[in-house]
């Protein structure tokens, strides 16, 4: 019973396990018919999408002729072709041997004068794309202003390098050509109103590439097919047309108009439109560069006067009329601190009047308040004179000017540049703290000024005196303590520099600047008078639908 119990039980196990293998069998039948079912797809599709090439490559050839077709080329279209009349016994003595022999060159003849007839509307195209870029620059060359907060000059110059497939083609002299333009408009380096327009323009254009442009080679849009290259004929002639100069000027953008960077597909571009984003970023870097080091060049004068109090005041302050000359003495310092802050007022007037994107007027204010932070902060280290009782108050008062600005401009312009006086605020809210003989060194190093170094906080110690109320420094264990750190600070390689270094290099990026910008619709934006009527530019009266 035991014997057969374990036959049927193996005759069990191989009728499951011969199931199992039909099954098996059947499950790798169906994912066969299934793979072959995907390429058949797969193959259906990328067919389709040749026919879609080819049909878009056709339209690309029929507008490119249509653009083509001018009085000249309708002529040379129209004038007969020569022919070479047979001449006869009758009429010319040649015999019919020699006639045949002539006629059968009349091809070759023909042959060699067509190049003529196809250069002709050829060099018609490229005058046509000539005049095209010398309208666009000499449009740009003026000041086209805003649609809408919109810089007009930069949205169209990429709606026409779009529309003209300027970054697709290997060689082309409009990058150039827009380069110069914007190199000839910032050469007067004080004025600080082109200088914000073009730095508007030249961000704006940046943002509208850096979204658009893809290197040559680079992932598509959707990289899980790549669309073969045509071999029909118009798909050739379609390429030959893309990658030559001529076409630069007579393209649309997969024949659709442009709505706004949302439903933008990417361009692969050639090496003249990435080396014209390389310049342009270059000149971006520029004109930021230049409107910063205007301001401060404007503001260093007044930061000199903003760092002593008057001598009339001090010298008052002696012979003891204290509240009169203390006020008069502030009044004047206050006064070259609001020259100071109307400069700021005015530069963050311009800036905005052009539209200059707030991220790059935060950048532009935090580092001119970080170089009044340096300037202020050095010269109260190497002036002892500076570092009084009565000179903390007044520069306190003068800042206390400067976080009212701040205030006022709101965060949106003014961004962290408060934070960036941090060095000069805690020095001076150690001129002026009472009972300074009282306070321990971690009281000072964590509590009133945790920014200073040792090194910092011992300079301004050992120079402290107050002309106001005779009041006295920190303690001589503090200032002990002070010089054992010191030695071993020293001692370990830590810089034993006390003055702080100006930062004048480009505090950003160009994908800080994508980031921070918001999308720009540049569909609506009307062209300038010296466009609208000609029929070179009447993509940009078009709108999507």
């Amino acid at each position: 019973a035991s014997l057969q119990s374990e036959k049927k039980t193996a005759e069990e196990v191989k009728t499951a396990h011969s199931d199992a293998q039909t099954k098996n069998a059947e499950l790798v039948k169906k994912l066969g018919d299934a793979e072959q079912k995907v390429d058949q797809l797969q193959d259906s599709l990328q067919r389709l999408e040749e026919k879609l090439s080819n049909l878009e490559s056709e339209n690309q050839v029929l507008r490119q002729q249509a653009l083509a077709i001018s009085p000249t080329g309708k002529a040379l279209a129209l004038r007969p072709k020569s022919t070479i009349i047979q001449r006869t016994p009758e009429n010319g003595h040649i015999q019919n041997g020699e006639a045949r022999a002539i006629s059968d060159l009349s091809p070759i003849v023909s042959s060699l004068r067509e190049p003529e007839s196809e250069e002709r509307p050829q060099k018609s195209l490229n005058e046509k794309q000539q005049e095209n870029q010398d309208l666009l620059i000499k449009c740009i060359s003026q000041d086209l202003g805003f649609s809408g907060g919109r810089p007009v000059a930069s949205c169209l110059i990429y709606k026409c390098l779009l529309h003209w497939r300027s970054f697709e083609v290997e060689r082309t002299s409009v990058f150039d050509r827009i380069i110069q333009t914007i190199g000839s408009a910032i050469e007067v380096q004080d004025n600080n109103d082109s200088l914000s327009y073009w730095l508007c323009n030249s961000s704006t254009l940046l943002l509208l590439l850096q979204r658009t442009l893809k290197a040559s080679g680079a992932a598509s849009m959707t990289p899980q097919r790549r669309r073969t290259p045509s071999a029909s004929l118009f798909g050739r002639m379609s390429q030959g047309l893309r990658g030559s100069p001529q076409s630069a000027g007579i393209s649309l953008f997969n024949g659709r108009m442009l709505a706004g960077l949302d439903d933008l597909r990417q361009v692969e571009a050639k090496y003249p439109a990435l080396l014209f984003k390389q310049q342009l970023t270059a000149f971006l870097e520029k004109i930021y560069g230049m409107i910063r080091d205007n301001l401060k060049k404007e503001i260093s004068p007044m930061l000199g006067l903003c760092i002593q109090a008057p001598r009339a005041s001090r010298a008052s302050l002696v012979k003891g009329s204290r509240s009169q000359a203390n006020a008069v003495a502030q009044q004047a310092l206050i006064a070259h601190w609001q020259s100071i802050v109307k400069i700021l007022n005015n530069y963050l007037k311009t800036l905005r009047a052009n539209y200059v994107p707030p991220f790059l007027v935060r950048k532009v204010f935090t580092q001119i308040f970080s170089f009044v932070n340096v300037q202020l902060f050095n010269s109260l280290l190497l002036r002892r004179e500076c570092c009084s009782f009565s000179n903390g108050e007044f520069v306190k008062a003068g800042l206390a000017e400067l976080e009212q600005w701040c205030v006022s401009a709101t965060e949106e312009y003014a961004g962290t540049a408060w934070d960036e006086l941090r060095h000069i605020r805690q020095a001076v809210g150690f001129l002026v703290i009472h009972q300074k003989p009282k306070k321990t060194l971690n009281e000072i190093t964590k509590e009133l000024c945790p920014v200073l170094s040792i090194q910092q906080l011992y300079r301004i110690s050992t120079m402290y005196w107050d002309d106001k109320y005779g009041t006295h420094s920190v303690s001589s264990d503090v200032i002990s303590s002070m010089r054992i750190q010191m030695t071993e600070e020293s001692n370990n390689a830590v810089s034993s520099s006390f003055l702080l270094d100006d930062d004048s290099s480009i505090p950003f990026s160009i994908d800080d600047i994508s980031k921070s910008m918001q999308q720009i619709d540049i569909a609506d934006i009307d062209p300038p008078p010296l466009v609208r009527e000609n029929s070179g530019f009447v993509f940009l009266l078009q709108r999507a639908e």
